[in-house]
């Protein structure tokens, strides 16, 4: 009888039938048929059990006193024990609770093993506990097909002054959730090779934020080395820059703003609120290792110490920073350090995620430099408030929502195709160079 309700409970609705008992039932299969009893074993394989200390010695004395020989009683290895199973639509998560002398590091560099050992693309290993840990085994592939970005024509009947500028929406994760970055309250740092995406990261927030942009609630500058991604979209910058010296005076327009502020606001609150008056003043600066380390010493570093001013002070004034580079290095980026939030998309070389996300990055698990050349716009983030990386895709922009951005923000201009009514998304991004190929 329960046999048959559940057969027909999936049979009419399978996202019903796995949120309700389809995932328990799963977990409970897994847990029994393929953890409990192969887990040790792979565990063992990758060197991650325990062997305790030989037993004390037995000797066998004949009447005389004489040693006959000695004998060892066997010290069987201790392994991790598995406490439990959940399975969700892509992931498995297994709790495993560590044996004494473990520590959840070192699991982190087996990951790869596992994950192998299992038939799997993915592994990572989250600390729940101090002697609690989940290994997490990826089933699907959520993110293999792209994410498209907000719908401009939803969004015309949204009020600038109700966009919550912390939570700005940007694309999906490895677990199915909306992935929301904060835009006010923090500066971030994308990294990623020629085609990794870097488009995508950079418009779909301010797709999703187009409101408070059309409101004045947020000011957008642009400094565009190449003179084509931002250009592309040039109407909705309020300062925009592609030399070095156009860059170095909206640098100095934004530092003087800030100080401008900062001088109003000193000593009346700690964090100054967002309005049309005092708008976030939000800085795109595509390529900015191009202008930190690729051009003469002079301008390199005034542009270094204005961008080091903006993102150690501008925080608490409404000014973020939003920098895009593909080689990482300290020498390239010497600011580097000054953004908290990181994102690496695809890189070429497995020290760049390092240097992007931070010391063992890889181990635990963020593996960008294997991110296949057709999946742009994916990547991982660090500093979220988890210990893990989290895999991530940034919605795709496409050309002609750009355009229609620009229409969105500053009203249509004569001979201006942005005003035609919105064409369908297309399903393949491989056409696009703005929005997922940067």
């Amino acid at each position: 009888m329960i046999t048959g309700v559940l057969t027909g409970w999936r049979l009419i609705n399978l996202r019903s039938f796995d949120a309700g008992a389809g995932r328990h039932l799963r977990a409970w299969w897994l847990r029994w048929t393929v953890y409990a009893p192969k887990l040790p074993g792979w565990l063992q394989a990758c060197g991650l059990g325990i062997t305790p200390d030989p037993a004390p010695v037995a000797l066998a004395l004949t009447p005389f006193g004489r040693t006959l020989g000695r004998r060892r009683r066997p010290t069987p290895t201790q392994l991790p024990k598995v406490l439990g199973v959940r399975s969700g639509a892509s992931w498995d998560e297994v709790r495993v609770r560590l044996i004494p002398g473990q520590k959840p590091e070192d699991l982190d560099e087996a990951t790869r093993a596992l994950a192998s050992a299992r038939g799997v693309a993915r592994c990572q290993v989250r600390e729940l506990t101090p002697n609690v840990i989940s290994i997490d085994f990826q089933r699907r592939n959520l993110l293999a097909d792209p994410v498209n970005c907000p719908d401009l024509a939803r969004l015309a009947s949204v009020e600038g002054g109700s966009v919550d500028l912390r939570r700005v929406w940007a694309g999906r994760t490895e677990y199915g959730q909306d992935w929301h970055i904060p835009l006010a309250g923090g500066h971030t740092l994308t990294a990623g090779a020629t085609g990794a995406g870097k488009g995508s990261v950079m418009w779909c927030p301010l797709v999703s934020i187009a409101p408070a942009i059309r409101d004045r609630w947020v000011r957008v500058s642009g400094i565009d080395p190449k003179g084509m991604e931002l250009a592309y979209g040039r109407r909705i910058f309020h300062r925009y820059a592609v030399t070095g010296t156009d860059a170095l005076t909206v640098l100095e327009e934004l530092v003087a703003a800030m100080d401008t502020r900062k001088a109003a606001f000193a000593g009346r609150v700690r964090m100054v609120p967002i309005s049309p008056e005092h708008p976030l003043e939000l800085l795109e600066f595509d390529e900015i290792g191009t202008l930190t380390k690729y051009t003469d010493r002079k301008t390199r570093e005034a542009i270094t110490e204005r961008v080091a001013l903006l993102t150690t002070q501008g925080r608490a004034l409404g000014f973020t920073v939003r920098g895009y580079v593909q080689e990482p290095t300290k020498d390239t980026v010497p600011v580097r350090e000054l953004f908290p939030r990181r994102i690496c998309l695809r890189v070429s070389a497995k020290s760049h995620v390092g240097m992007v996300l931070g010391e063992n990055a890889y181990e635990r698990g963020a593996w960008a430099n294997r991110i296949g050349e057709s999946e742009a716009g994916t990547g991982y983030v660090w500093g979220e408030g988890i210990r893990e990386p989290l895999r991530i895709r940034a919605g795709w922009v496409p050309d002609h929502t750009i355009k229609h951005l620009e229409t969105f923000v500053t009203g249509p201009t004569e001979h201006d195709t942005a005003v035609l009514p919105f064409p369908p998304k297309p399903t393949n991004p491989s056409g696009s160079t703005h929005g997922g190929a940067a």
